[in-house]
């Protein structure tokens, strides 16, 4: 688990214009710490056209279309929350973005795993109080059972 989360692929106070600035911002941060190609950010952009990846409850999970896979070197997330909130498409903002790649098979369960964490209010109420990016990532750590 911990190559697939780090610091530096946190952001705690991200401003964006819309969910495109905002992908774009999970995508390059995956795409500095060498788990994809540049392409996938692009991938990323067209998997949110297909279908929005607003999760609901102020969670979006943008993550690359099935042709993106050759792009991902290796398992990754990024985090970066909004306090302003990004528009999604939902009937609330997007308050925290996490960017997905992931290698060979992960895909599904690091899906289910980031939603599980996100299932309990409590949660996201923690990641938004969260001061420290290590403060972030304790409780990805903790509800990915790392």
């Amino acid at each position: 688990m911990s190559n697939i989360l780090s610091k530096d692929k946190v952001i705690l106070n991200g401003t964006a214009q819309d969910k495109t600035e905002a992908i774009r911002m999970a995508g390059e941060l995956l795409v500095k710490a060498g788990h994809v190609s540049v392409d996938y950010v692009d991938k990323m952009l067209e998997r949110e056209e297909i279908a929005s990846t607003y999760m609901g409850g102020g969670l979006a999970i943008p993550h690359g279309t099935k042709e993106a896979k050759s792009m991902v070197a290796s398992t990754g997330l990024s985090i970066v929350r909004f306090p302003e909130g990004v528009d999604f498409g939902g009937d609330e903002p997007a308050f925290v973005v996490i960017g997905i790649a992931a290698a060979g098979g992960d895909h599904m369960e690091i899906l289910t795993n980031v939603a599980m964490i996100f299932t309990d209010d409590e949660s996201i109420g923690k990641v938004m109080d969260a001061t420290t990016e290590e403060e972030i990532l304790a409780i990805f750590e903790g509800g990915m059972g790392a």
